[in-house]
């Protein structure tokens, strides 16, 4: 028995010896072939655009291919389970969001991951602010003026949202918790759908990503009461912050970024980490994301786990509270 038990000790001590030696290895030759970028959108939409920006830049910097793999479906989780399942070597990265990140398996009530435990954070890359926008046809010119007639009994205003649980959608239930105000929520099958009935007046506002607002706010199509940035937009410098019209802790954006595998090698994560913030700190990559509606932003890891920390801490409770579900 006492032999057996020494074995298995020498064991131990033998695999994490040959673990510790292998990662740094893995480390410095990564990336040694193609590297897979999961995307859990289908093509054309603003995380994949975000994807196909960086992963162009980022071959060019590791001499590989980074190849963007579309994995949609249940609020993005079928693409954060192919990359939790994956391998811990660098090869399988997940271009993630505000849903499949961080609100996702408690939306749809599947424990299937936790990003905290699951992923490793690597960079954030870009930052859409969200815009409160009215019908043209309505009354309302503030914020204020919104939340004093949702305060109303018997009020009739309806708000579109793109569907339970989007980033849109959680700040309206902020709005509402926190002023006592109330309205309608009507869940629409994407921004597309939600938009058209906005224009057609069958609502009377939204939340929406400045890249699909802006046209209709610049043709007076609809008018814009704040932004959910942490500062004025220079697309719409005559907008108020959300900060500013009342809410100082309230910002409103949805984010991209990059996360591996929980267990990859800290050197590689690292690595990746650094080649992010100089990709997104060019002016040439810039200004890609500004035609998406964007601000291309890098960080560390530490950075961007903090950043996560946050947003969980905020959004996720207000998710239970709310009982919000894909049901």
């Amino acid at each position: 028995m006492k032999w057996n038990c020494a074995l298995g000790a020498s064991s131990a001590v033998l695999a994490a010896a040959l673990m510790s030696m292998t990662s740094p290895a893995l480390a410095q030759t990564w990336p040694d072939k193609p590297v897979r970028l999961v995307v859990p959108y289908p093509p054309g939409g603003n995380v994949d655009s975000a994807a196909r920006i960086i992963g162009e830049q980022l071959q060019t910097i590791f001499k590989q291919p980074f190849l963007v793999d579309n994995k949609p479906g249940a609020g993005g989780m079928i693409g954060a389970e192919a990359v939790v399942r994956a391998k811990s070597d660098g090869y399988t990265l997940f271009m993630g969001a505000n849903g499949p990140i961080l609100f996702s398996p408690i939306i749809f009530k599947k424990d299937s991951y936790n990003w905290r435990k699951d992923f490793e954070p690597v960079s954030s890359v870009s930052f859409t602010p969200i815009v409160l926008q009215v019908n043209a046809s309505t009354q309302y010119k503030t914020v204020t003026d919104l939340i004093e007639a949702a305060k109303k009994p018997g009020n009739t205003l309806t708000m579109a949202s793109p569907g339970p649980g989007t980033q849109n959608h959680l700040v309206s239930e902020y709005l509402q918790n926190k002023t006592g105000a109330h309205w309608v929520t009507v869940h629409y099958k994407g921004n597309a759908p939600a938009t058209t009935d906005l224009l057609g007046g069958q609502v009377q506002f939204n939340f929406d990503q400045l890249s699909v607002a802006l046209p209709f706010i610049q043709q007076g199509r609809t008018r814009a009461l704040a932004v959910g940035s942490a500062k004025r937009l220079p697309q719409l410098p005559n907008v108020p912050t959300l900060q500013e019209s009342g809410f100082p802790d309230l910002t409103a954006e949805t984010f991209t970024g990059v996360l591996a595998p929980a267990g990859t090698p800290k050197e590689i994560v690292r690595r990746l980490s650094e080649a992010l913030q100089r990709v997104l700190a060019d002016k040439s990559v810039q200004a890609k994301f500004q035609t998406l509606g964007a601000e291309a932003r890098g960080s560390t890891p530490e950075q961007f786990t903090q950043f996560l920390t946050k947003e969980d801490n905020r959004w996720t409770p207000l998710i239970k509270q709310a009982n919000i579900t894909a049901e």
